[in-house]
């Protein structure tokens, strides 16, 4: 047996397991990828809220990327919770000098719970230096209105939206609409900078969405760890992400509940 590829989370650790780190880590594998990681922030949180979060020194952040990337081949990266500016800044650098293309940007910005997760005065550096690298980015629509400064009521909103952060220099948007209302399905558009791909499923009435956001962008990495185009990697992501939440189990926490990862599509 063998892994069909390598893939790198640089994220925040979520102490209990259904986010961040520990959750990219459970989907790499369910789709036979190895997983390496850097920690950028540890928290204390569980499924009903964060209580605490440290962030990990930049320079122990830089040296953990180097430790991976003169080892392992690489072959798609996935990027999590970046709560500073100087944090931002070495993934950055790490990212330019290793030539990493395949770089799947999850722009975490406020916990499940409503807990922030990113400083404010990262937000323009998130905008200026990290999205321009993205090889595809998953914003939700708080976190587009954020990006975008524009509100987003529909579909149409929606791909006007990804366009504009699109023209911020990411080459691929996943705009996901889990928070438009008055939807029977849940709607996610990706846009390539020419079409717009409609992506839709039932809305499944749980409260086991405690790391959807991460899940799905890892899903993501894991496609184009293994060599898929970005319509089949998202396809394919879509596909675990739904099947995940339906499966999910309904014993773990008294919050917002974790998703069933070992879902096979």
């Amino acid at each position: 047996m063998s892994y069909e590829g390598v893939a790198l989370t640089v994220a925040g650790s979520d102490s209990s397991g259904g986010a961040g780190i520990q959750a990219d880590l459970k989907t790499f594998a369910a789709f036979n990828v190895y997983g390496a990681s850097v920690i950028t922030s540890i928290t204390a949180q569980n499924t009903m809220g964060v209580y605490a979060v440290f962030d990990i020194p930049p320079d122990i952040v830089g040296k953990q990327f180097d430790a991976v990337a003169e080892d392992l081949d690489i072959g798609a990266l996935k990027i999590g919770m970046l709560s500073s500016s100087e944090i931002m800044e070495v993934v950055a650098e790490k990212i330019k000098k290793y030539g990493i293309e395949k770089v799947v940007l999850d722009p975490v910005m406020v916990a499940k719970t409503g807990a922030p997760l990113i400083k404010d005065d990262a937000i323009e550096t998130l905008r200026r230096i990290m999205v321009p690298l993205a090889y595809v980015i998953t914003p939700n629509i708080p976190e587009a209105k954020i990006l975008t400064g524009m509100e987003i009521r529909n579909p149409i909103d929606m791909k006007e939206a990804a366009k504009r952060i699109y023209d911020m220099g990411a080459k691929n948007v996943l705009l996901k609409g889990g928070h438009l209302e008055g939807y029977s399905k849940i709607i996610d558009i990706l846009f390539d900078g020419k079409s717009s791909y409609v992506f839709q499923a039932d809305r499944v009435e749980t409260k086991n969405t405690h790391g959807t956001g991460c899940t799905l962008s890892s899903a993501i990495a894991a496609g184009l760890a293994k060599g898929k185009d970005i319509f089949k990697a998202v396809a394919d992501a879509e596909r675990y992400i739904n099947l995940a939440i339906k499966e999910a189990p309904k014993n773990i926490g008294h919050g917002y509940g974790p998703l069933y990862h070992n879902v096979r599509i």
